[in-house]
């Protein structure tokens, strides 16, 4: 046997000589994995806050572009912005905060005794002719909004009770807005030489990239705020109760495509029909009507002449995220597959018309 081991032995020796560089990649792969791994179990618990840094700078970018363009500082510009956003934060949530708070308590107060079957009797007596059905639907009906607006006071309890948690994540938020602000060029560098693609891809991924980050944030985020401001003024001039509350919701609701402030304006303006109310109803429902139109108005500035992801996704990945990631999810989401459609062009046949991105008008 040991004659054996020494005829092959040479071999076994000019294989391992061979193998050694084969190794030693593995041995690399390996660690980078495991430190990769170990990093991102690090940072997990604070990678939404880096990702909302990130976003925030990419929202905010125009404006510090402006600002150094001035100051010629990049720490003073980047600074600059990261005061502007840390006031706006700020005083809405110690002004509004109450008011929100105690607004969401009456809600769940009438919750707790508004009738929801007389009115839907009174609208369609035949289908609630039975008693029983009656009860069935309204003890459903019942179920349905007591836990809803049981989650939303649970939601602010738990912002009240992990208040120092959020200020940790807060801070990380603006110390990831601050540096990527003032070191924005050197990052997309960084990013490039990583990247295993030709110069010229890579210039077409992050044009792509940038564009449809673009149509997201501001073509659907910013405008289906605005749209819910804008119902919300109804709702104030009308003096529609918990106004506040109502408009943030509307602003929730805007963001998503297909159903809009509707969402929102459309209920309150049935409740105001029933309660007797209606030129307030007739109000609300014409701010409503220009919020809703305000996407076609608004939009194509933004989107026009960019490439820009199909809207049945973008609803797609608000609701992915949202479950996912929570509200920050809403933004995240439709990011996240846009970015992989992205990719998945470069490799496609161009020949091919596009199914889920509209290329960029000429």
């Amino acid at each position: 046997m040991l004659t054996n081991l020494y005829k092959f032995h040479p071999l076994i020796f000019s294989i391992m000589g061979m193998d050694e560089d084969y190794l030693k990649k593995i041995t690399t792969i390996v660690i980078l994995i495991i430190l990769l791994v170990l990093s991102f179990l690090l940072v997990r618990p604070l990678l939404l806050a880096i990702i909302t840094g990130l976003i925030l700078a990419f929202i905010f970018s125009p404006i510090y572009d402006w600002f150094h363009k001035h100051t010629k500082s990049k720490n003073f510009s980047a600074l600059l912005i990261c005061l502007l956003l840390l006031v706006l934060i700020i005083l809405p949530l110690w002004f509004l905060t109450p008011i929100v708070i105690d607004q969401s308590i009456k809600i769940y107060s009438a919750a707790q005794q508004i009738d929801f079957i007389t009115p839907l009797k009174n609208f369609f007596p035949d289908f609630f002719a039975s008693e029983q059905f009656s009860s069935e639907v309204g003890s459903t009906i019942y179920s349905f909004v007591n836990k809803i607006t049981s989650s939303l006071l649970d939601s602010f309890s738990q912002l009240i009770l992990n208040f120092p948690k959020l200020l940790l994540q807060l801070l990380i938020v603006f110390f990831v807005l601050f540096f990527v602000l003032r070191d924005k060029e050197n990052l997309v560098k960084y990013i490039q030489s990583l990247l295993p693609f030709s110069k010229e891809i890579e210039k077409k991924l992050f044009k792509s990239s940038r564009d449809m980050t673009i149509s997201v944030l501001y073509g659907q985020v910013v405008i289906g705020i605005i749209q819910g401001i804008i119902a919300g003024i109804g709702f104030f001039i009308f003096k529609v109760p918990n106004a506040l509350l109502l408009t943030l919701f509307a602003a929730i609701a805007g963001i998503f495509p297909i159903v809009g402030t509707a969402l929102v304006w459309v209920p309150v303006v049935i409740y105001l029909v029933i309660a007797g109310n209606s030129l307030p109803a007739l109000g609300v429902m014409i701010f409503g009507i220009i919020s809703s139109l305000m996407e076609n108005l608004i939009k194509p500035a933004f989107v026009s002449k960019r490439t820009n992801i199909n809207t049945s996704l973008i609803l797609i990945g608000m609701i992915g995220g949202l479950l996912l990631f929570g509200l920050l999810g809403i933004v995240l989401g439709p990011l996240i597959l846009a970015y992989l459609l992205i990719i998945l062009e470069l490799y496609r046949k161009k020949g091919e018309p596009s199914v889920f991105i509209q290329e960029e008008k000429k």
